[in-house]
């Protein structure tokens, strides 16, 4: 593995590099020739190109990818988009660059990235004075114990994660939220999704083992979180992809009228509040059990079924960061 000094001098250099866009992704179709410009424009060149038009296939996708030895390789989509390249990426001598084409955009949030297309590829130009840097960030490692038929493609039972795992309502509204909803309005899309939802969502009990110590808690929503954003909003001030931690916290109890106002919290007061608070437990390796098997979300996709287990990896994937990213 090369130090990230040296993996950002060969990018400035014009080192190899590899261009994945996901033209189904919300803004990805509109904006394909856009951004294909934008980066010619900034003197980034690829050695191969692939638009995606079948989400399905991206796992083969990324075996030709990595077949080229990119020392970058650029995705553009959604953290769907995204968290797939994570997987692939993690722990490899590759830059991960992101253009946030997606409806929340979480793990460009997370890395601080603009959410503007001009911004997010003048960040890629690391050989710029005004562009990015190379940094070291966290992800995450989850297994799945529960019931095969839910794991991912494959019957794969573990991953790595860039962003979030959710088990509870979310996982419900993912799996109906409706696509042209979410091309029409984005990001409320899912909230006008679980207020459809939530008057017939069952509360469930959950223990969560950290330490050794167990914890049982109800609710209607569990999330663990690598990166610092949820629903395209922080989750708290002190959070990053790079803190070493991983943040355990649920929204609101047994009580539909607790899950409401908890989200709004969540959402009103994220840039303000603090992981040492009760809300969160921090760790840097979780178990988790419910008293039902519930599906489980990793980065928007269902993975599996409770129990699981949850695992960080500190530093385990190189990305393209704006200069200010405290990289740690």
């Amino acid at each position: 593995m090369r130090s990230k000094a040296e993996l950002e001098a060969a990018i400035g250099a014009g080192g190899r590099a590899v261009l994945v866009i996901n033209s189904r992704s919300r803004r990805g179709r509109r904006l394909y020739g856009t951004a294909r410009r934008l980066l010619r424009e900034a003197g980034l060149e690829f050695v191969h190109v692939f638009p995606v038009t079948e989400p399905g296939r991206l796992r083969e996708l990324f075996a030709d990818v990595l077949a080229l030895e990119p020392d970058l390789v650029v995705v553009g989509g959604g953290d769907g988009t995204v968290a797939e390249a994570v997987g692939h990426l993690a722990h490899r001598d590759v830059a991960l660059g992101v253009l946030p084409l997606g409806t929340t955009n979480n793990f460009a949030r997370s890395l601080e990235l603009p959410l503007d297309l001009p911004g997010a590829v003048r960040t890629l130009a690391v050989a710029d004075p005004d562009g990015g840097k190379v940094a070291d960030v966290d992800v995450g490692w989850f297994a799945s114990t529960g019931d095969p038929q839910d794991g991912g493609p494959g019957g794969d039972r573990e991953h790595i994660f860039a962003n979030m795992i959710s088990i509870g309502l979310s996982v419900e509204v993912a799996g109906n939220v409706p696509h042209a909803l979410k091309r029409v309005v984005g990001r409320p899309a899912y909230a006008l999704t679980a207020a459809r939802l939530l008057p017939r969502h069952e509360a469930f009990t959950a223990r969560i083992t950290i330490d050794g110590e167990t914890r049982e808690v109800m609710t209607h929503q569990l999330n663990v979180a690598n990166g610092a954003h949820h629903s395209g909003q922080r989750i708290a001030r002190d959070a990053s992809p790079d803190d070493r931690l991983l943040a355990v916290y649920r929204l609101g109890d047994e009580r539909r009228l607790r899950l409401a106002s908890a989200t709004a919290r969540h959402v009103l007061t994220g840039p303000w509040r603090s992981l040492d608070e009760d809300a969160f437990l921090t760790t840097a390796h979780v178990e988790i059990e419910t008293d039902r098997p519930l599906r489980v979300d990793v980065d928007g996709e269902v993975r599996g079924r409770t129990p699981v287990t949850i695992r960080l990896r500190g530093n385990a994937l190189r990305v393209i960061v704006p200069r200010s990213f405290e990289d740690t």
